[in-house]
């Protein structure tokens, strides 16, 4: 049976590091691997708030690429963690926009999946002239009824992982999810923030894979991640990602012009097929791969193969 360890590259290190003081606040955590002299792309991380793994940089093939990642706000090594304040989509573009300059890259190829699927599809369409191309992958367009699924719809198909996700909540405040999240996450009894993060962390961790993965639900319940992930995916839901309506569909037409590869998992719990299918209905000449047997997971056997076949695509092509 494939596995991810042999559909990806090998593992490596970055070759320099940095951090990049975007405000009073915020520091973020940046790093370049492979070929320095190589084609620019720039790996985009999920959440809001769930950070790099150093597996991230195996989608791409080392002697070809100049491999950029970065920690967004409030996520990983960035400072401070799960910190929501000058904390917007507008801001992460801006960010994204700073580190480019410092690089001095003018063009760069994009690859994102779940809120990085987002983040590239709204820096791609503020800045189309600084893409080469997309690889996106379990597409999220952050509308009201994604939120509303990912809150309550999940229940569905995992009833277990959703009973324990709302146990921090008061059964009478349970018909309003969101804003009795945030009253603890944000609120000032720290142990009820951690705990709810945890259990925000934890059932994301259950649902991401079409198979259990023990590690995977480990390591988002864990501290450093949960915090992350949940104090700044609640606060970006409250927000509605700080967008328009339908913002992402409805500017489709500055990025058609782009070459991209949609990666989607058919049983995705996270981020169901029916925003990658409205993206690529709005976005026909986009190159859309339905993964048959996966969910959400970028590491899953079959997403993982089309991910790689994708940056190999580009690599050959310079385009799709």
């Amino acid at each position: 049976m494939s596995t991810s360890a042999n559909l990806l590259f090998p593992p490596l290190n970055p070759y320099r590091t940095g951090r990049l003081a975007v405000d009073d606040i915020h520091t973020l955590y940046w790093e370049e691997c492979g070929n320095p002299q190589g084609v620019p792309v720039l790996f985009l991380h999920g959440g809001p708030g769930a950070g790099l793994s150093p597996k991230h940089r195996q989608f791409f093939d080392p002697a070809h690429y100049r491999i950029v990642l970065f920690d967004q706000r409030g996520a990983g090594q960035s400072t401070p963690l799960g910190e929501t304040r000058n904390n917007t989509t507008q801001l992460l573009l801006a960010d994204i926009e700073r580190l480019r300059s410092l690089l001095e890259i003018e063009q760069w190829l994009l690859f994102g999946g779940s809120w990085g699927s987002t983040l590239a599809l709204a820096y791609a369409q503020a800045h189309p002239e600084r893409c080469s191309g997309l690889v996106l992958r379990g597409i999220f367009l952050c509308t009201p009824a994604e939120i509303d699924w990912f809150l309550n719809g999940i229940r569905w198909f995992f009833p277990d992982a959703h009973a324990q996700f709302v146990a921090p909540i008061a059964e009478a405040d349970r018909g309003d999810l969101l804003p009795a999240f945030c009253k603890k996450l944000f609120g000032e009894d720290v142990a009820q923030g951690v705990a709810a993060a945890r259990a925000w962390g934890r059932y994301e961790g259950r649902t991401i894979h079409l198979l259990p993965d023990p590690a995977v639900e480990e390591s988002f319940g864990s501290e450093a991640v949960a915090l992350g992930v949940g104090r700044l995916e609640a606060h970006y839901f409250s927000h509605q990602a700080f967008f328009t309506e339908d913002q992402l569909i409805r500017n489709v037409d500055r990025i058609r012009h782009l070459p991209a590869v949609i990666v989607q998992g058919r049983y995705d719990v996270i981020c169901p097929m029916l925003s990658a299918w409205r993206l690529h209905q709005a976005w026909p000449e986009a190159s859309f791969h339905i993964i048959p047997d996966a969910g959400h997971g970028a590491f899953e056997p079959g997403i993982a193969s089309a991910l790689v076949r994708a940056t190999e695509q580009f690599k050959r092509d310079g385009s799709l």
